[in-house]
């Protein structure tokens, strides 16, 4: 999993390499609008549900046998440990006053957002016509 992710953010660093200037400009101010966008559905979704999921890591170290080969070619078997690391999603209660307001005013920050993303990306086509 954690080598899909790697890659991933290679990738997109590749992709942020190839980027024009104007995309460039574009694309720094999107960010924070890209972040609210993906806390609204975060809290609609809990408001819908009734409660939020968080994820916590569970560590686990289990005993095994490994194989080693000694200098002279001979293989055994001596105790060792696994580490695995696995998420666990957990209900957690949520106040849903608390998070309508929160919601709202995600909304009214979006709707900022996207007013100055507009001006934004008229600046950056001003400044870097293509």
């Amino acid at each position: 999993m954690r080598a899909v992710s790697c890659l991933a953010v290679l990738g997109l660093a590749a992709l942020a390499a190839c980027e024009s200037p104007r995309e460039a400009c574009i694309n720094q101010g999107a960010r924070e609008l890209r972040t609210v966008e993906a806390l609204i559905r975060q809290t609609q979704a809990n408001l819908q549900r009734g409660y939020a999921v968080e994820t916590d890591q569970e560590v686990r170290v289990r005993p095994r046998f490994c194989r080693i080969r000694d200098a002279d070619g001979t293989v055994r078997q001596v105790p060792c440990e696994r580490t695995e690391v696995r998420d666990v999603r957990r209900p957690v209660a949520i106040d849903p006053r608390s998070e309508q307001a929160k919601l709202q005013n995600l909304l009214e920050r979006r709707q900022r957002l996207q007013a100055e993303q507009a001006a934004r990306i008229q600046a950056c086509t001003a400044r870097f016509p293509e």
